[in-house]
């Protein structure tokens, strides 16, 4: 059934959506989609990493800050 579509009905369905949900909306939700891209790429590529970490048999450290301590007068 979806098969059928083709280009002139994508764009009528796109010029619906855009007449019910306005420009702003649909804009402010495309920056939302890709937000959620950019972080799950994030989470995926840190996943790698953890993975690849443990087959090497490497401990994943977290970095302490560098603390100084003053000598008391």
């Amino acid at each position: 059934m979806l098969n059928n579509i083709g280009l002139p009905g994508l764009l009528l369905i796109a010029v619906v959506v855009l007449v019910l949900f306005g420009r702003g909306k649909i804009s402010s939700l495309m920056g939302e989609v890709g937000k959620g891209i950019t972080s799950f790429k994030k989470g995926i590529s840190e996943g790698e990493k953890d993975l690849s970490d443990e087959q090497t048999g490497e401990i994943a450290s977290t970095p302490q800050p560098d603390v100084e301590t003053k000598d008391k007068v």
